[in-house]
């Protein structure tokens, strides 16, 4: 008859069986990393070079150069530098929330007064209407440019600041386009206005203001009117160039006359 193990001996057991599993735990549950951190050099004759814990590490090929042991907790190169772009990126994104918003596009100088508006219309044909996605692609044709008062503009290039050099806007009130439900929009037509003074002369002012309109025109399939609604053809375009030129004769300052000669 097999005789009983005693309690003192299972737990004498029990204790062994404990220190082998933590004894395995700790050598083979190690990071494969430090691992493959020991570096191994040749000498010329082929004679392998173990390297010494504190010592530091020469490559043959070059004796002057040395490579460091690798110190318990250092990071490796490559998550060094992810962590150092992450960094960056972060601190880049701070620095843009707390820095003032940019303008819109479009904004006019407070200051600046309004004399004189002049007016242009691009309509639909029969009783065609514009879909809302047709004219912010037509827009963006044309070189205008969404912003202020929530309509479109031509800003002029290099000095936003100084205000659009003309500006459109739906012809239906309230006049201003949502872009969130662009898709939505019908129109029957647009309203082209420029506001003198403006960062251009009056005369060059309409000259920019004029194409973008035919060109709008032309995208949309519609027509160009003038302020009174009716067709702008060649004569009043001629009339309304003469008007501008004037107005920018009379805000240069005081003509200068020539005197006779004696």
């Amino acid at each position: 008859m097999d005789q009983a193990i005693s309690p003192t001996t299972l737990r004498i057991i029990i204790a062994i069986a404990g220190v082998l599993v933590l004894l395995a735990i700790y050598f083979f549950g190690r990071p494969r990393s430090e691992q493959g951190r020991r570096v191994l050099f040749r000498h010329a004759r082929g004679e392998r070079v173990e390297p010494v814990i504190g010592d530091e590490i020469h490559d043959p090929a070059d004796p002057d150069s040395v490579v460091p042991e690798p110190r318990q907790g250092e990071l490796e190169v490559g998550v060094a530098e992810e962590l150092r772009k992450l960094g960056d990126t972060v601190a880049a994104t701070r620095q843009r929330a707390s820095s003032p918003a940019r303008p819109l596009p479009g904004k006019r100088p407070a200051e600046l007064p309004v004399e004189r508006i002049v007016t242009l219309y691009v309509v639909g044909r029969g009783n065609a209407r514009f879909s809302g996605s047709d004219i912010a692609v037509a827009a963006e044709k044309a070189g205008l440019q969404f912003g202020d008062m929530q309509i479109f503009h031509r800003p002029l290039d290099g000095k936003p600041e100084a205000g659009p050099i003309f500006s459109m806007a739906n012809m239906v009130k309230p006049g201003t386009f949502d872009m969130s439900r662009i898709d939505e929009l019908q129109t029957p037509g647009l309203s082209f206005f420029m506001t003198l003074p403006g960062p251009l002369s009056a005369l060059d002012a309409w000259d920019a203001m004029l194409p973008a309109a035919q060109r709008m025109a032309e995208l949309l399939g519609g027509n160009v009117l003038d302020e009174e609604r009716n067709a702008l053809g060649r004569q009043r375009i001629a009339v309304l160039r003469d008007e501008l030129r004037s107005w920018d004769r009379k805000h240069e300052g005081p003509e200068i006359t020539m005197r006779p000669r004696r």
